[in-house]
């Protein structure tokens, strides 16, 4: 309940910060005086220490602001001058106005997007990625080329600056993204709606200007957005003005990227293309449907996911089960090699005896065995370790047969309608990735 006292007080702040706007003083102390009660109420309850700064923050700026209303009021400060010379500087909630209070707003919002900046590159090659190999050369296109050879790119040829990559979840988008950030030689900022959302008015649009803004600074940049969807979605009539706020400067600035030498790529990622607003969509240069792994890339998909485990199986199993798992997604095929990692454990756990066997570094071992097995002992895994050999314990390796097991329960994620969705918009305004 007391999460009302919050919203309480941040709808009175917008009322206050109106009222304070247009010169009505008297009526915007008293409503930011309701305001600040409602911030202390809700202070008393919120045990979150991190939600406690923020609003204590809030708070301060807001108190500031009403005992300098109060001062004019009072007759102790002259009425601020706003830009067409009447009474009443425009302001914004939380700002008192003043050059270095707006220097220090603007340092406090890029703090806040110093978490989307990517200092360490996250090591995944162009080669990790399985398949997509139209998708990949879009993006060298796009990344590498302009870094590494600007000569190509004068006169009326421009890389391009924006791309979005959209199909079913789980296909490799952010994945790919991963690989841009590693082979890219540019400032790579990995952004979510949660970055540029805020509760306090006028405040998510200042954070989109400075995310563009920090990105122009440190070009050659990248902006990679996952779920673009969940920001720039279709505004209609139902929609908050926050929200038609936020879209308005997404537009604002992805033209700016598009119309000058900024060297900012936007790169975009959705699962829902369609539920992007129109004049969004038209930012993008392009945009690539990623589409799910064909047989060849779900057999290498396999392969990697297993690494270096110890297993059994061969290039013609890696092919078989690529064919077993037709309308599996990169997703997919991650959890069941997860589950299938965990077959050996299970033997192990289940068994009723092992064998003794040399490791790979030589030392002695238990394997998990059948009762008919040669030089089976009888044993469970818990009598192993109470007799002080669970460090001894080795699971077996990872058979074709763990697979098939796996597979009789393993279900694709997406469906054939939603498959239709993709192609139909891959035939309206998409291209094959």
């Amino acid at each position: 309940m007391y999460s009302n006292f919050k919203e309480r007080a941040i709808e009175y702040v917008k009322e206050a910060v109106a009222e304070d706007n247009a010169g009505n003083y008297q009526r915007a102390f008293e409503l930011y005086k309701i305001a600040l009660e409602y911030f202390g109420t809700h202070l008393k309850y919120e045990k979150n220490a991190r939600a406690r700064e923020t609003i204590t923050a809030k708070f301060k700026e807001y108190l500031e602001r009403a005992e300098y209303v109060k001062s004019l009021l009072d007759g102790q400060q002259p009425a601020e001058p706003s830009a067409n010379g009447a009474t009443g500087q425009k302001i914004k909630p939380g700002g008192g106005g003043g050059g270095d209070k707006d220097n220090d707003e603007k340092d406090k919002l890029r703090a806040s997007l110093g978490n989307a900046i990517m200092v360490e590159r996250p090591d995944v090659k162009w080669d990790d990625v399985a398949g997509l190999e139209g998708a990949k050369d879009s993006l060298k296109e796009a990344v590498i080329l302009p870094v590494k050879f600007p000569q190509f790119f004068t006169g009326k040829r421009k890389p391009w600056s924006g791309i979005l990559l959209y199909g079913p979840p789980g296909t490799g988008k952010s994945y790919l993204a991963k690989a841009v950030a590693t082979e890219a030689e540019s400032t790579f900022f990995n952004v979510s709606s949660s970055d540029l959302v805020s509760k306090w008015l006028g405040e998510s649009e200042k954070l989109v200007s400075q995310l563009f803004s920090l990105a122009r600074e440190k070009a050659p940049s990248i902006v990679f957005i996952d779920e673009i969807d969940a920001l720039c979605s279709s505004r209609g009539d139902g929609e908050s003005e926050a929200s038609r706020r936020i879209k308005t400067e997404f537009l604002v600035q992805m033209q700016g990227v598009n119309s000058n030498e900024s060297r900012v790529l936007v790169l975009g990622a959705t699962n829902l293309p369609y539920a992007l607003d129109q004049a969004m969509r038209r930012r993008f240069d392009r945009r690539i449907y990623i589409p799910l792994p064909e047989l060849a890339a779900r057999a290498h998909m396999f392969k990697v996911h297993l690494g270096d485990t110890p297993h059994a199986l061969t290039q013609a199993d890696f092919e078989m089960l690529g064919k077993q798992t037709e309308g599996f997604s990169g997703s997919d095929v991650n959890v069941v090699v997860k589950d299938v990692l965990m077959e050996p454990v299970r033997k192990t756990q289940e068994a009723t005896h092992f064998r003794q066997a040399k490791g790979s570094d030589g030392q002695t071992v238990y394997e998990p065995c059948s009762p008919s097995e040669k030089g089976a002992v009888e044993a469970t895994l818990t009598q192993l370790a109470e007799k002080g050999l669970a460090s001894q314990v080795q699971p077996p390796r990872i058979s074709m047969r763990d697979f098939e097991k796996v597979l009789l329960r393993a279900r694709p994620t997406v469906s054939g309608k939603d498959l239709k969705e993709f192609e139909q918009f891959t035939a309206e305004f998409g291209e094959e990735g």
